[in-house]
């Protein structure tokens, strides 16, 4: 008897009978809120039922809230707008919407959409990451949150080198998590030097810690057809590797692949393959204006992962 032939029938009617499902696939969508002062409410923005539904809070920043901004060595402040994005608009849209869920991003590229860039500035590992859990633990409770997303875009290589980015955000996140102050975390890295060597080095040293990487794929040009952002895809997911690597856009159409260019169709693409781990969108801030289209419409997408 040919057992390797055996063998294979017994794999391909195992194959038949219980074809692979895309469990890669995921329902998970995420949006930006309160950066861009355009007075947006969580109300405001659809929600489907049928999708996990994250807001991010932009931004948490470790500067003075009064000018000149200077940076505090992880001691966090609130800049997001905080007359309509506050806690009990919190408390109320995660009631009203069971499968909704709100964290809070940390720096974005400037402080209060100054001129004034929010570098990542610890003093030392140690006190950076005291100040930052104690700052955000506390603004997290107030707000009743559930994540954090690491957001520094800036950085002076000769004041912290990668191998302190990692330390101080992988304990910060690591000291979240085991003080069951937050459930999940991402990052939001782009493709720029020495931006990505900094989140590189994170991810080598915390991936276990860290549950989704909002990459920022409207960085690249807004002429990006289907066929690069998917080779871009690809690329960051061999930089991630391992990662649960949301798809994103820009609502202002400025960047990256566009709705009109084909950005949807490349996100089924995607789901076909079982490797849609969910879309986010910058920001609610500018859908406001537009009626939120897209959001609709990447929702509707991730309803049948």
């Amino acid at each position: 008897m040919d057992f390797s032939k055996l063998f294979s029938y017994y794999f391909l009617l195992l194959a038949l009978l219980f074809p692979m499902a895309t469990a890669e696939n995921s329902n998970l969508f995420r949006e930006y809120i309160g950066a861009q002062d355009k007075g947006v409410k969580f109300t405001d923005v659809p929600i489907n039922s049928d999708v996990q539904f994250h807001f991010i809070l932009a931004f948490a920043i470790d500067y003075t809230t009064t000018t000149p901004y200077t940076p505090t060595n992880g001691q966090f402040n609130v800049f997001w707008d905080t007359v309509n994005l506050t806690p009990s608009a919190v408390a109320s849209i995660k009631q009203s919407h069971s499968n909704v869920k709100v964290a809070l991003s940390l720096a974005g590229y400037s402080v209060a959409g100054s001129t004034t860039n929010a570098y990542f500035l610890p003093t030392s590992i140690d006190s950076w990451v005291n100040n930052a859990v104690s700052s955000l633990t506390s603004i997290i409770e107030q707000y009743h949150l559930d994540g954090i997303d690491v957001d520094y875009e800036n950085f002076n290589t000769s004041a912290a080198d990668e191998d302190t980015f990692a330390e101080c955000i992988g304990r910060l996140i690591t000291t979240l998590k085991n003080n069951g102050v937050i459930q999940f975390a991402s990052i939001a890295p782009f493709e720029d030097q020495p931006l990505q060597s900094y989140y590189e080095a994170l991810w080598a040293k915390y991936s276990n810690v860290i549950d989704y990487v909002n990459f920022q794929f409207y960085g690249y040009s807004n002429s990006t057809t289907v066929s690069q952002f998917l080779g871009y895809y690809d690329t960051q997911s061999s930089n991630y590797e391992g990662g649960n690597i949301l798809t994103s856009l820009i609502s202002d159409d400025s960047g990256g692949l566009t709705p009109a260019n084909g950005f949807f169709n490349a996100c089924k693409t995607l789901q076909d393959e079982g490797r849609l781990f969910g879309i986010f969108i910058w920001s609610a801030d500018s859908s406001k204006a537009n009626g939120f289209p897209y959001e609709t419409e990447a929702q509707d997408l991730l309803a049948n992962a």
